[in-house]
């Protein structure tokens, strides 16, 4: 039997305010976040399980820039980001009645679709999963049916996670667990090979100062 595909929600914060423990001049940081966040959708389209793919974010000039890539977008409806990804998940439900919703990190510049798919693949047909991130602490894909779809992001999520009762994937997976932060997980990202959008980002760190 073919294997469920999936609707990726992938959350995305105003580019201005985000990733700000990297510690590379402010002028460049919502370039580079906007960077990641792109090279991680169109990874997320080339996995050939996944349905579709919809970017949640409340930044209107991000929004009109994924639309002209060929995204969704929805709006964010709220003020903190497990009930916004519970509401996209809602959102999405009409269209893709059978699929089920996966909530993936918008900061995964050097991400694969085999990682993806990978994971995907080891998905349990009715328990609620998870992929932590490298450092074990958090989580970079969450995903569940419909009706138990509640992601718990935040400070120590995986354990939040497994407490919920979802199932860590396991598998070295490691461009899907490679989430960025700050410079050293920059680095080890780099080290696996980013995105072209990051790549573009990148060179110029350097010359921001």
């Amino acid at each position: 039997m073919e294997r469920l595909r999936f609707v990726v929600l992938v959350p995305v914060k105003d580019p201005d305010v985000g990733k700000s423990r990297l510690q590379v001049p402010a002028h460049l940081r919502p370039g580079l976040a906007s960077a990641f966040a792109l090279d991680t959708v169109h990874a997320a389209r080339d996995s050939d399980l996944v349905a579709e793919v919809v970017v949640v974010t409340h930044d209107a000039g991000f929004a009109d820039v994924v639309s002209d890539l060929g995204f969704r977008h929805l709006d964010d409806v709220s003020d903190g980001l497990n009930a916004s990804l519970v509401a996209a998940a809602e959102a999405v439900r009409e269209q893709h009645p059978q699929a089920r919703p996966v909530a993936l990190c918008g900061d995964l510049p050097s991400l694969r679709a085999p990682d993806l798919t990978a994971a995907l693949r080891a998905m349990p047909d009715e328990a609620a999963a998870y992929v932590a991130d490298a450092d074990g602490t958090g989580t970079t894909l969450y995903a569940a049916s419909y009706d138990s779809f509640e992601p718990q992001f935040g400070r120590g999520s995986a354990a939040a996670h497994a407490g919920a009762g979802a199932i860590a994937i396991g598998g070295e997976l490691p461009t899907l667990r490679r989430d960025v932060d700050d410079e050293t997980s920059l680095a080890a990202a780099l080290r696996l090979r980013v995105g072209r959008f990051t790549q573009d980002v990148v060179p110029v760190l350097g010359a921001g100062a």
